[in-house]
């Protein structure tokens, strides 16, 4: 049976004053507590490290980086990005503290621009948002394809289904069908996804340390082998672009960026753990450094290990980080340890899906998705939002029937998950610098004095990188190799808008508070139809 909200959801093991003053901090906020805070803050910080998964994202994106600025932008620029995607965090996490709410970003503009035009700001923000975690899920499950199907190739190079468009099809539908179960199911019992994700984040962690010394230590005691030297690693720059040295700077920055981005998947999940005012904005910042850490590693390892640069940048199997691992750690070795990649993926994967269902049900929950009242809805036996669960699963399906058509614009879907993502974070961060930092709510964490540098950094590195990410590989591209992120990106607006003018300007959440304070409860807007999926003058929630 579904319900909108659990009449008594199943409380965490923790202190009762302790869970009471979350459900009533959200009920301050406008929010009935509609999951069970399960995860512990550590638990969250396995989920949101291994979500970032930035050196396995530095392996996955190797031949992108290589070509886009080589060593100097792989290393370099990702010290750069680990800057300032720490100021965004910070930044994410003081307004998290101030106002804890799984819908996030979207939420933060209603309440500190309670006006028309802050509530519109407020929708496209959630929109864009959510496109981007669609676009997310949708890439790390394309990855997943292509090094299954990669892996194929090592024992076959010969078989020509790699590239077939419905065998990458088929395996890519059943990847989102099965990472889509696995989160319906793990809900049911409160200790099952947390715990799943803390066994995602222990092998992730346990496979950086044995890819990265397999790699070492192949190359360091096989005599055909040899390490390149630490000023190519350190020091080499690559432009086979076409574009100047300076635009290559920051078109490489992409790989960095894809492999430091979602770290807001803890403010997706925050009405699942306990005392999220203070845990979430750890968690954001922990999981960008350590995240940032084991990628620099990582990219060193492999940039010491490549035996042919060349080579890398044409792989036999597509995939450059397979062919790195055939021919330093050999065949067998290399196929166990590709094995634990695709599988420890999977869970990546799985985390994904998580994180962007709850942001998908928030904006359900807060009427700005079509049949809202039917996809806010909660299982009370699952204890999961099965519906707002099932229907991201379709709209990520659908995604995929790209690779039957055009290879060229699902890797536009998967480019712009980027570019949304940190467009989303940009603008609650803007908004608060318009309407000045003193209208923040009070919370427990706050950057004081720093408050003003870290916003303005964000808003520089934001709106830099969201410029140059739009850019092609190549000055004057064939249509095959145009960069359509931008064509992706302005069709997803535009189908925002579309909904906005049919419906979700009767029905998304209009948060009127006192920005002074958050004492005020946030008031729905007032409904001029009877839509199932709106929101009624009175602030009863109509029945799907």
């Amino acid at each position: 049976m579904d319900t909108d909200i659990p009449r008594h959801p199943a409380k965490s093991p923790r202190p009762a004053d302790t869970y009471d003053e979350d459900v009533q901090d959200l009920a301050d906020l406008g929010h009935e507590q509609a999951l069970t805070r399960k995860f512990s803050m550590w638990s969250m910080l396995a989920l949101t490290f291994s979500i970032l998964g930035t050196w396995a994202t530095m392996a996955q994106n190797l031949a992108s980086g290589l070509s886009n600025g080589g060593p100097v932008s792989i290393l370099w620029g990702l010290v750069l990005v680990l800057v300032c995607n720490l100021a965004v965090a910070l930044s994410l996490g003081e307004l998290c503290s101030a106002m804890p709410t799984t819908l996030g970003q979207a939420y933060w503009i209603s309440r500190l621009w309670p006006t028309p035009a802050g509530r519109f700001t407020s929708y496209m923000c959630a929109w864009i948002n959510t496109f981007g975690w669609w676009a997310l899920s949708a890439s790390q499950i394309a990855f997943m394809t292509n090094f299954v199907l990669g892996m194929r190739l090592l024992f076959d190079p010969g078989w020509e289904g790699a590239s077939i468009g419905w065998v990458q099809f088929s395996l890519y539908i059943g990847l989102t069908l099965a990472m889509t179960v696995i989160n319906l199911v793990s809900c049911r019992h409160d200790k099952t996804l947390p715990l799943f994700n803390n066994m995602v984040g222990i092998m992730f962690c346990a496979l950086f340390f044995a890819v990265s010394l397999s790699l070492l230590i192949s190359v360091g005691v096989k005599p055909d082998l040899h390490f390149q030297p630490a000023s190519m690693v350190f020091g080499a720059w690559v432009n086979e672009t076409g574009w100047s040295d300076g635009i290559v700077w920051f078109i490489g920055l992409v790989q960095a960026a894809y492999g430091l981005t979602a770290y807001d998947s803890a403010i997706h999940m925050i009405e699942e753990i306990p005392q999220p005012r203070t845990n979430v904005p750890k968690v954001m910042w922990l999981s960008v450094a350590s995240g940032a850490v084991t990628g620099f590693i990582f990219s060193v390892v492999c940039l010491f290990c490549v035996q042919s640069f060349d080579d890398i940048l044409s792989p036999m199997s597509s995939l450059p980080f397979i062919d790195l691992l055939w021919t330093t750690v050999g065949f067998a070795g290399g196929c166990t340890l590709l094995a634990l990649f695709i599988f420890n993926g999977f869970g990546q994967g799985t985390s994904i899906v998580t994180s962007s269902s709850r942001l998908t049900w928030s904006f359900a929950r807060d009427g700005g998705l079509p049949w809202s009242g039917y996809l806010r809805q909660v299982d009370a036996t699952w204890k999961v939002p099965a519906r707002a669960t099932w229907a991201q699963g379709v709209i990520i399906g659908l995604i995929g029937v790209l690779y039957i058509f055009a290879n060229t614009v699902l890797e536009a879907i998967i480019s712009v998950s980027t570019i949304a993502l940190t467009i989303s974070y940009a603008m609650p961060i803007l908004t608060l610098l318009c309407v000045g930092r003193d209208k923040l709510p009070a919370g427990p964490f706050r950057l004081g004095c720093f408050g003003a540098t870290a916003n303005w950094v964000s808003m520089a590195y934001c709106c830099v990188t969201t410029v140059f990410f739009f850019f092609s590989s190549t000055p004057h591209p064939a249509a095959s190799d145009m960069n359509w992120a931008i064509a992706v990106f302005g069709i997803m607006m535009i189908v925002a808008l579309g909904f906005w003018f049919l419906k979700s300007r009767y029905t998304y959440f209009q948060a009127t508070v006192d920005i002074e304070g958050r004492e005020p409860r946030p008031r729905p807007i007032q409904a001029t139809s009877s839509s199932s999926s709106g929101i009624g003058p009175k602030g009863e929630t109509d029945k799907a």
